[in-house]
């Protein structure tokens, strides 16, 4: 009798502990089931986070892009401005001198005029003709000087320039090419950044990984406001290459068209 209640007692126990064993199990698999809702909840909050982060970089990144052109704009603004004060200056100091030009000569008209009350008539005309004769000779020659000199210096001027324009097209195609090719690097490493930290599998390592990603980002949006300047410097140096001045405006900046 009493072996029959040790088993009955041994089977009762039994059966709790299996009872017990099933408990722990449905409530671990319970866990399990919340942990991996809280882990899906975090990593959709956290895409959402990263996806707008990249939105807001992406408005700064036009942003700043909308801003580089501008700059450029008013740069190339600001250097034609310069270029037609300098020739509007350089034109009226040759008005200038054209007038001191004709105040002396006509100084020396009425020099040859006050002599001329003091000579013989037929000495005058002789003196006049010698006098004239000689300013013509003068002036011409002297025109003649400041001509050959202005227009050898002028093509000079025009060919510097123009070799000037050439090397800073290249160098400005090729700072860009650099940039671009940079900015394609990071970019992949901002790419290989978002899958780290999507596949983080802890604290620690999502942390690590967020960090890394927004040094990266901001490495991006910095590359990005580079990229737009090398454009910009790259499209005005291309135009400037382009650029070729005619003889009528090396010989007067302010003729139309030559602005």
């Amino acid at each position: 009798m009493a072996q029959g209640e040790k088993r009955e007692n041994s089977v009762l126990f039994s059966l709790r502990e299996l009872r017990q064993i099933e408990e722990n199990r449905v409530q671990e698999e319970e866990h399990a089931v919340r942990s991996a809702e809280e882990q899906r909840m975090r990593a959709q909050q956290e895409a959402e986070r990263i996806r707008r982060e990249a939105e807001e970089a992406k408005i700064r990144e036009e942003r700043d892009h909308h801003r580089s052109i501008e700059d450029a704009r008013l740069a190339q603004e600001r250097e034609a401005r310069m270029r037609v004060e300098s020739a509007h200056a350089a034109e009226q100091a040759r008005q200038q001198a054209a007038l001191e030009q004709q105040r002396l000569q006509q100084e020396m008209e009425l020099r040859r005029a006050d002599i001329a009350k003091k000579r013989p008539t037929w000495m005058l005309v002789v003196t006049g003709f010698a006098i004239v004769a000689a300013i013509g000779l003068v002036i011409f020659a002297i025109q003649r000087k400041n001509a050959s000199d202005e227009a050898e210096r002028k093509q000079e001027i025009a060919e510097r320039a123009a070799a000037a324009a050439v090397k800073d097209a290249a160098e400005a195609k090729e700072k860009l090419e650099k940039v671009e090719k940079d900015m394609d690097d990071i970019t992949t490493r901002v790419d290989k950044a978002v899958n780290d930290l999507a596949i983080a599998q802890n604290d620690a390592d999502r942390s690590q990984a967020r960090a890394k990603l927004a040094q990266l980002q901001q490495e991006q949006a910095e590359m990005r406001s580079r990229v737009a300047a090398a454009k910009a410097a790259a499209e005005r140096a291309e135009r400037n290459k382009g650029v070729h001045l005619s003889k009528e405006c090396l010989e007067n900046p302010l003729a139309k068209g030559c602005s």
